[in-house]
């Protein structure tokens, strides 16, 4: 921190951490505000991201630093798009924390215009590439959707069309106090989770995808404290490893927040009446490539990509409260295969592609 009082303070917080202490709620929201404000020396940040990865994070520290995030964030309206959203069954965001290092196509980009083309609402937080070779916000520009910085521009993309990306820089902003020490680090830290966690549009209906199953309840339980009524934590575990979003690799698992219930769910690709096929079958490239595949996918292509990203769909139906795949607490297979099948007829029919075709003429209006 600038002062020298200050950084006393915060080395006092390093021992502390070092000796295995944790932080409550109150004591992370004001370091990671301090943090996000710039006040705190990169070295010593990166001395406190080491030590909280070194000991594991905990939900009340997470929970702490999504407070400070959402302190500084510059929303949009909050009730942008209300009315439309309020007749559709609620706003949606799906995203991923990244950071599993499968370098996999751009999935939750994809299945956001899925649901799009459905008639759902959807407010795709993303951003650019760290910890893969292509984010959201890479891929978007390459498809023709640039990223937006008017915040009423983008309010008015949402009530008009139902659909808006919203890129991490221009709405976090004091992100950037980390971006360099993160960078420098070269491993997952607490940020990997802080952006799926704070969607600027305040949505309440969310799938997030997570780098590890051992945060799917954290975070289930965190949007839940923070308001969100209707959220899926999904990770999927697949050959090569564990990846951020429903897989057809492997199992997949569910920490679901609804209604007032809490309970976890197993998923698998039988369910959803798909094949199973190795993470290897969604590898992706570049930006350029990953663009071309995700608009391929959006007119007919079919293959791996189509079905994961009906899986996923499928699920996000669900969240946003148009289509259940429950049966009570478990799932119904027979649901799930109908949402999956709903999802191909908007691929097939041409309607998430209509929904691309869109989001490219509303940035040039």
């Amino acid at each position: 921190m600038k002062e020298e009082g200050d950084e006393q303070a915060f080395s006092a917080v390093l021992r502390r951490l070092v000796q295995g202490a944790t932080l409550t709620s109150a004591e992370s929201t004001e370091i990671f505000g301090q943090i996000m404000k710039g006040c705190v020396p990169e070295s010593q940040l990166a001395a406190f991201l080491t030590a909280l990865a070194v000991r594991g994070e905990t939900e009340e520290e997470l929970l702490g630093a999504v407070r400070a995030l959402r302190g500084q964030m510059r929303p949009l309206s909050p009730r942008a798009g209300a009315d439309s959203a309020a007749e559709k069954g609620g706003v949606v965001d799906v995203c991923g924390t990244g950071g599993d290092g499968l370098g996999t196509l751009n999935v939750s980009t994809a299945t956001a215009f899925v649901l799009a083309g459905l008639g759902v609402p959807v407010a795709k937080h993303g951003g650019r590439a760290l910890s893969s070779r292509s984010g959201a916000t890479d891929v978007l520009e390459k498809l023709g959707i640039p990223a937006e910085a008017d915040m009423k521009r983008q309010a008015r993309r949402l009530a008009e069309t139902g659909l808006v990306f919203l890129a991490a820089p221009f709405h976090h902003p004091a992100m950037k106090q980390a971006a360099a020490v993160r960078k420098a680090l070269g491993f997952r830290t607490l940020f990997n989770l802080l952006g799926p966690l704070c969607n600027p549009a305040n949505v309440t209906r969310q799938l997030v995808g997570v780098f590890s199953r051992a945060w799917c309840d954290p975070v289930a339980n965190v949007l839940e404290t923070l308001g969100s009524h209707s959220v899926w934590v999904v990770h999927g575990e697949t050959e090569e490893g564990g990846i951020d979003e429903l897989t057809l690799a492997g199992p997949s698992f569910a920490s679901v927040r609804e209604q007032g219930r809490q309970f976890t769910l197993t998923l698998h690709p039988e369910m959803a009446g798909l094949k199973s096929q190795p993470v290897s079958a969604l590898r992706g490239g570049d930006v350029r490539e990953n663009a071309r595949r995700l608009e391929a996918l959006l007119q007919g292509e079919k293959g791996c990509y189509r079905d994961t990203v009906l899986f996923n769909a499928a699920v996000g139906l669900h969240v946003a409260g148009r289509e259940t795949v429950l049966a009570g607490e478990v799932i119904s297979p027979h649901a799930l295969q109908r949402n999956v099948a709903l999802a191909a007829a908007c691929l097939d029919s041409g309607r998430a592609y209509e929904a691309l075709q869109r989001a490219r003429e509303s940035v040039r209006n």
